[in-house]
């Protein structure tokens, strides 16, 4: 969007009008798909802060109750449909924590989504994650040195996750085994078995 479509969109009571139905309605209905729609729509206009913030507290609401659902029955939540949308939900929420510099939290929520979800790529992505928190490193030291910013993401899926390093994957897991072992063996109590 540009700056005139931007103002535009701000300065129309009609759509303005609908997007607050929108907002309230999706969170009534627990419709997370159109939560998150509404959710970056409010973002890009930078409105309301908060009920930007109520609604982002009901997607968390949302994606904590049915993700315990799911695990409820042992099942592992694929990257698609609204699993993706909660796993996304949960992902920002550990995101929000690091940026506050709580690196256990975040640490803690990284490693529940690790062994909740069901998918390599991400699942090596949050134990990298987990690796570096355990250093304590700065949200933003570890995106300026750590993250490729530049690369492309090769599923549409993985664009809200961190996946793409300055480095090989693979190898930064092998030579971080002990680190990692140690942390699942601290965390194995998060999943309540």
């Amino acid at each position: 969007m540009d700056k005139e479509a931007l103002f535009q969109a701000r300065t129309n009571p009609d759509f303005l009008k609908y997007l607050e139905e929108t907002r309230v309605n999706s969170m009534k209905a627990g419709d997370i798909g159109l939560m998150y729609e509404t959710l970056d729509s409010m973002l890009i206009l930078d409105l309301d802060e908060e009920n930007i913030h109520k609604l982002y507290e009901q997607i968390l609401k949302t994606s904590f109750e049915n993700v315990e659902k799911i695990i409820g029955n042992n099942e592992k939540l694929k990257l698609e449909g609204d699993n993706l949308l909660y796993v996304r939900a949960l992902f920002e929420h550990a995101v929000e924590k690091w940026s506050y510099d709580n690196f256990d939290g975040a640490k803690e929520l990284f490693f529940v989504i690790a062994n909740i979800i069901d998918d390599e790529i991400l699942e090596k992505s949050l134990n990298i994650l987990i690796v570096f928190l355990s250093s304590k490193i700065q949200i933003d030291d570890f995106y300026d040195t750590r993250v490729d910013l530049d690369s492309n993401i090769d599923d549409e899926k993985y664009g809200y996750f961190i996946t793409n390093f300055r480095f090989d994957k693979q190898e930064f897991l092998n030579e971080n085994k002990n680190i990692l072992e140690t942390e699942y063996k601290n965390l194995k109590h998060l999943l309540g078995n």
